[in-house]
């Protein structure tokens, strides 16, 4: 197969592979900018001096301090030629770790999904296949709204599996739209100019898919089955919660304050234990703007627009001259509208789906549930921006077993009734010893914390502010200022937030960011130990799920294992794969933890990893499958004997358009690039055995 010249992976910016393309389509070309959070909340180094003490109570309520590769060092930060460090510990690690007995993929630039040998893959659906009875053959010259709106969507993000009880082999395959980069949908397109058939196209082809699937031995087909459903930018949506009804959210077409149109820029999600799916409003910001040197109605609208990423511009898609709700100038509250998590039920294909401002309203990556022993649901999200925030949501009201009328009814209301929470991270290492390089202090990466309150919500939107000085509706509906005024530490984009079902730690994938260190900026802590940060890093948790305290250490320091500012859990670095930019996180029966990765800065596509949690193998880190040039390796579903991914914007570059491909992926030959979902299987066995 022919390679792409290496030359075409040089990023924008010298940082991750991203294009300058895909940031002002998703997230409005949010590097480019100064991060939004310029709170002067407590620098982290500040708290060493407090937690000597919050260790010893956390040790004294039972909550185990971890320590990450108390024996290992790292030299300080050089270059990639600098001698790897190797694990000191005494055991040897096994080989194969159970569940990671493939071959590792190794880093490559090719149009392809490249897959360990003696596995299997097929693409399951993408962009323009049909999804609804009567909807039309996918025909890239021919694209309407009214064939979008029956056809699965653009750059597929999160995608779940939910079995069908009662009919083997069937699942429901539910999947977020996270958006739309017209210059590689439309033939022709003409960016400053977009025609309104193009934006309605754009915004049918967002939102997410509901479509029944068949397992059969040459993978998952789609099934034009009577749960199949499309919901869009425009589709009807319910507000809950606290923001419900509350002057924030009124505007004209909607004075209740009650009835959203549409979901934007949805990107990862969760299954919940009670059979919905949970899916986060990310980068919603991007999509208003208004004519240059607009102002914003009041000084207080253009604080709050700051601090969410709002630009009184023309935005890059121009929805803002088809409709006036994406201006903010003339329709000041629709903004507020979105950044929550919507929760769809995908069995009722008549149900409307809610979005839940109990939970908070900031750039949710995703939200994934934990249930304890009690029923309580604890519900886990990351702000995706950088300096910004990790949240957790513990319920009032406790889970209900089964799926009939009255559990659903509860279980559907129980992210309505409960406390939102901030985290503010504290560690013991002296200030000394995290000088921005990455250096491995002595005992590890590692330190405690306290989920800091926020919101306590009851029933009917009944709610009361944590935050002194807010109302309860300001911090459901501008929560990243509660978390400012509540002291939170200041994370390195924080996406995906997951608990292992196994052991209940929590994983949270921590990007990048590229204002780490720099002038005016916070500096390097325990948490986030590197200036420039461009390769991200993965921090475990130890929660005391129910309650407000925590210990945490880092598991990855993502990166070039030749490089001494990365770490891997204490791991020989010799026999890693590289891995940067993680983004979306999985588990499997074993307990391993999958990383998919968004932005690789290492001058290969992005992948799918497999990475050992414990044991003498702890840290040890197996690239499954790599995306084709271009794309974004997202969703990833890890089972027994089935592994499928998202491949989001395959050929996406600034110097190409779908007129000018740089992928042909997945037809080949002339085909035009298009997302798709993949599905990896190995004949007569289980994934990593």
């Amino acid at each position: 197969m022919a390679l792409v010249p290496l030359n075409l992976l040089i990023n924008h910016d010298g940082r991750s592979a991203r294009q300058r393309i895909t940031c002002r389509y998703r997230c409005g070309d949010a590097c480019a900018h100064p991060a939004p959070n310029t709170s002067d909340n407590e620098y982290f180094g500040d708290l060493v001096r407090d937690a000597v003490s919050r260790r010893s109570a956390l040790k004294a309520a039972g909550i185990a301090v971890l320590a990450v590769g108390a024996g290992s060092t790292l030299a300080a930060c050089g270059s990639d030629t600098t001698p790897t460090a190797q694990s000191t510990s005494t055991a040897p690690p096994t080989a194969p770790q159970a569940g990671m007995n493939f071959t590792a993929v190794a880093p490559n630039i090719e149009d392809a999904v490249v897959i360990p040998q003696g596995y299997q893959q097929a693409v399951v659906i993408s962009w323009g296949d049909p999804v609804l009875p009567g909807a039309p053959a996918f025909d890239v010259a021919k694209q309407t709204a009214a064939a979008q709106r029956q056809q699965f969507g653009f750059n597929n993000d999160f995608a779940g599996l939910l079995p069908i009880d009662g009919t083997p082999n069937h699942y429901l395959l539910v999947v977020n739209h996270e958006y739309t980069t017209e210059r590689f949908m439309f033939p022709g397109y003409d960016e400053k100019h977009p025609t309104r058939e193009q934006f309605d196209t754009a915004v049918a082809a967002h939102g997410l898919t509901v479509v029944e699937v068949e397992r059969t031995a040459d993978g998952l087909k789609p099934v034009l089955g009577t749960y199949n459903r499309r919901l869009t930018a425009d589709s009807p949506f319910t507000l809950v919660g606290p923001a419900a009804g509350s002057d924030f959210v009124k505007t004209a077409a909607d004075p209740t304050g009650r009835t959203v149109s549409g979901t934007i820029n949805n990107c990862s999600g969760g299954i919940t234990p009670w059979g919905t799916v949970l899916s986060g409003e990310e980068n919603f910001n991007a999509y208003f703007g208004s004519a240059d040197g607009a102002q914003a109605p009041t000084p207080i609208d253009a604080d709050r627009w700051k601090r969410y990423g709002i630009k009184t511009k023309p935005s890059e898609r121009l929805w803002e001259t088809f409709d006036p709700r994406f201006d903010p100038t003339k329709t000041p509250n629709e903004v507020n509208r979105f950044g929550y998590v919507v929760e769809l039920n995908p069995w009722d294909p008549h149900s409307t789906p809610v979005k839940h401002s109990a939970m908070g309203r900031f750039k949710h990556e995703a939200a994934n549930i934990y249930v304890t022993p009690d029923g309580t649901v604890v519900a886990y999200s990351g702000d995706d921006e950088r300096f910004d925030y990790m949240y957790k949501f513990i319920s009032a009201k406790k889970i209900q077993p089964g799926h009939d009328a009255a559990a659903m009814a509860n279980n559907m209301a129980i992210l309505d009734e409960g406390t939102l929470y901030v985290a503010k991270l504290t560690t013991d290492i002296p200030a000394n010893q995290i000088d921005g390089s990455g250096t491995l202090p002595a005992g590890g990466f590692r330190g405690s914390g306290t989920w800091l309150p926020l919101l306590r919500s009851g029933p009917g939107g009944a709610a009361e502010s944590l935050v002194p000085g807010m109302t309860a509706q300001e911090v459901a509906v501008f929560t990243r200022f509660a978390g400012d005024k509540a002291g939170a530490t200041k994370m390195d984009r924080p996406e995906d937030f997951e608990a292992n079902p196994r052991s209940g730690k929590l994983y949270v994938a921590l990007t990048n960011n590229n204002e780490r260190g720099a002038s005016g900026k916070p500096a390097a802590d325990a948490a986030n130990p590197r200036n420039d940060n461009k390769n991200g890093q993965i921090l475990e948790i130890t929660d005391d799920h129910a309650g407000t305290t925590f210990t945490w250490d880092l598991l990855l320091v993502c990166g070039d294992p030749a490089a001494a500012d990365t770490y891997f859990g204490g791991f020989d670095k010799s026999k890693v794969s590289p891995i940067s930019c993680p983004d979306n996180l999985a588990f499997d029966k074993h307990g391993n933890l999958w990383i998919s990765t968004d932005g690789n800065a290492l001058s290969s596509n992005d992948g799918l990893f497999a990475v050992a949690l414990d044991g003498p193998n702890r840290g040890e880190t197996r690239q499954f499958l790599t995306v084709p040039i271009g794309a974004e390796t997202c969703g990833p579903i890890v089972l027994d004997d089935l592994v499928t991914v998202s491949v989001q914007h395959p050929g996406e570059h600034d110097d190409n358009s779908i007129d000018d491909p740089l992928s042909h992926w997945p037809s080949g030959g002339n085909g035009t690039a298009r997302p798709s979902i993949v599905a990896v299987w190995k004949p007569n066995g289980n994934i990593g055995v």
